[in-house]
């Protein structure tokens, strides 16, 4: 009797030409903890509140915290792959976690799709099939903040950044795009809050403009020390130190502030309205580019969900590329390396009402695709 049922089932899905979807796991490693947690809790709300409102059953998502530290996110990664038997993996803010991650779990045939971090060394030579980009490539957002500084007639500029992946990859995308002088270009340690020595060479190196990408609780600490520092340049950064939560920390001195980015609140389309809309009502906060990205990337998700089985890996992934969903960012596709080709934003810090956020006062790159799309051969 259930053999003829299951056989019944069987014919009138292919009768009726569809297919019987097989539910989708995902694995989300973010971090919910310590200085970088408004970053990894944003990513995990635009994502769920996507899942929310698409009411998939099929789409069950496990979630855990890297506390921003490698070792962590690897230990993770293994038990959502190998216990929990996850199909898609996905939420890691740091590049330096998800270089630890990325290689292996996409070795094992795991997809994973980046809402945030996406270093060089996974863009080019380093590709794999099953990695999709879904925020930009690292470089991205700071070669916009370069053009605009070549733009803005800035000729020389003291640049700083973290030391890690993406630190690099910053100051590399910055120097792409601008054409004057250096005042100075230093790393600082990952988790810094103490900026007084860099300061220092700040105001001693002639500068005549600064960019720093100082994500998280660095960015909020070094724009308060900037601040009381006296010194008086102009400041250019990508949107990661000027983020919705760090302007809310860092108050009055930000005001002003060009930034860029691939998203803002103000991108006039109905998709984006209906987010930013929707987010408020949840969270009871704007939401932040973090939370943009983790959004698409779910509605990236369900959009392969519903044309492809995970188990059929070639289909699923036929699927992603295609990107068949309504982005926040209105415009947007996959280039032949699995990461964003997209147009990306000048920002202007301001204050509405009580609230300090960002609005859009040009583009800087237009359907920018990246630097390393040609060393990919998949």
């Amino acid at each position: 009797m259930l053999k003829s049922l299951a056989a019944a089932a069987s014919m009138l899905a292919i009768l009726s030409g569809t297919a019987m979807a097989e539910p989708v796991k995902v694995g989300m490693i973010t971090t919910l903890s310590g200085g970088g947690a408004s970053l990894g809790v944003d990513t995990r709300d635009g994502f769920m509140l996507a899942v929310k409102q698409a009411g998939n059953e099929d789409l069950e998502v496990v979630i855990e915290d890297d506390q921003r530290k490698p070792d962590i996110a690897v230990q993770l990664a293994d038990k959502m792959v190998q216990s929990d038997k996850v199909d898609v993996l996905t939420g890691i803010v740091w590049s330096n976690l998800a270089m630890a991650v990325v290689p292996s779990v996409t070795a094992q045939g795991k997809f994973y799709l980046s809402t945030n971090a996406a270093p060089s060394a996974l863009a080019g030579k380093g590709c794999t099939p099953n990695y999709f980009s879904v925020s930009y490539q690292n470089d991205n957002l700071h070669e916009a903040a370069g053009a605009y500084a070549k733009d803005a007639g800035f000729k020389n500029s003291f640049i700083l950044a973290p030391n890690y992946p993406a630190g690099k990859d910053s100051l590399a995308g910055f120097k792409r795009f601008y054409e004057g002088e250096l005042a100075g270009e230093i790393y600082t340690k990952l988790g810094q809050t103490d900026y007084a020595a860099e300061l220092a060479q700040i105001r001693a190196s002639g500068a005549d403009s600064i960019f720093f990408f100082l994500p998280g609780g660095m960015g909020i600490s070094f724009l308060k020390q900037y601040a009381d520092s006296g010194i008086d340049l102009p400041v250019v950064g990508p949107a990661f130190s000027f983020d919705q939560n760090i302007l809310q920390a860092v108050g009055d001195a930000a005001l002003g502030v060009k930034n860029t980015s691939q998203w803002n609140k103000d991108i006039d389309n109905e998709t984006n309205k209906a987010f930013v809309e929707s987010f408020q009502a949840e969270y009871d906060r704007l939401p932040s580019l973090y939370a943009a990205q983790g959004f698409d990337t779910a509605n990236l998700l369900l959009s392969a969900m519903a044309k492809a089985d995970v188990s059929d890996a070639d289909a699923f992934r036929a699927a992603l590329e295609e990107a068949d969903f309504k982005s926040v960012r209105d415009k947007f596709k996959f280039g032949p390396n699995h990461h964003p080709i997209q147009d990306i934003y000048v920002r202007e810090v301001v204050k509405e009402g009580d609230v300090y956020t960002n609005r859009i006062i040009g583009t800087a790159l237009a359907d920018r695709a990246d630097a390393y799309a040609e060393e990919c051969k998949m």
